[in-house]
């Protein structure tokens, strides 16, 4: 499927945004948490500028994967190391574990469902982190209201690495050109919805 020009822009939008948050957006924290953003958004500013110059071509990629899961891992460990400090130690264990597996189980031929279910069980992890955390905190008053917005980022997010996830195994929740149509779009309001959580929460 052919990228059109509304694609590029929505992408060069959110490399733009991404750009943002690492340079001024995560300012003020810990050095735990800025370094995973750093990682999380650094990815996404990658990511999109290769789609914008190599098209959805890159996407097949066996590396997408492993890319699709470096995004939500990072940002849920920052979210952790930031607000739940009696669980920093085992949550970076089971992201630098989780990581592993997935790197694992994609470099290995298997004819069984363990590669998909690694990678659902990491991306579930942390796309429930990431969505969970902020609502819970926002609610509780811990932050302001409009730190969710990160969750909602959490919840697209999650949503969208699935979709590429299940696309590469050849098990797409929804077809190829459909999952190419919505993806720019969803990758711009993840980020908007991120940058505006942080900024703003």
């Amino acid at each position: 499927m052919k990228m059109s020009i509304l694609d590029r822009i929505l992408l060069l939008i959110t490399g733009l945004l991404a750009a943002y948050e690492i340079v001024v957006g995560i300012d003020k924290m810990g050095n735990t948490p800025i370094i995973a953003y750093t990682i999380a958004f650094g990815v996404l500013l990658v990511a999109g500028l290769l789609l914008i110059i190599l098209g959805f071509e890159v996407l097949d990629s066996p590396i997408v994967v492993i890319v699709s899961t470096i995004i939500p891992l990072c940002l849920a460990t920052g979210l952790v190391w930031q607000h739940i400090a009696s669980i920093r130690i085992p949550y970076l264990i089971f992201a630098i574990v989780g990581f592993a597996a997935v790197i694992l189980t994609r470099s290995i031929a298997m004819r069984n469902k363990v590669p998909v279910i690694v990678l659902a069980l990491v991306h579930g992890v942390a796309g429930m982190t990431i969505f969970l955390l902020p609502v819970i905190l926002s609610v509780q008053g811990k932050t302001n209201s409009l730190f969710s917005l990160v969750g909602i980022g959490g919840a697209l997010i999650g949503v969208g690495g699935l979709l590429l996830s299940f696309l590469k195994t050849g098990k797409p929740i929804l077809s190829r050109e459909t999952i190419l149509k919505v993806l720019p779009g969803l990758l711009l309001l993840m980020t908007v919805c991120f940058v505006t959580g942080f900024k703003y929460g």
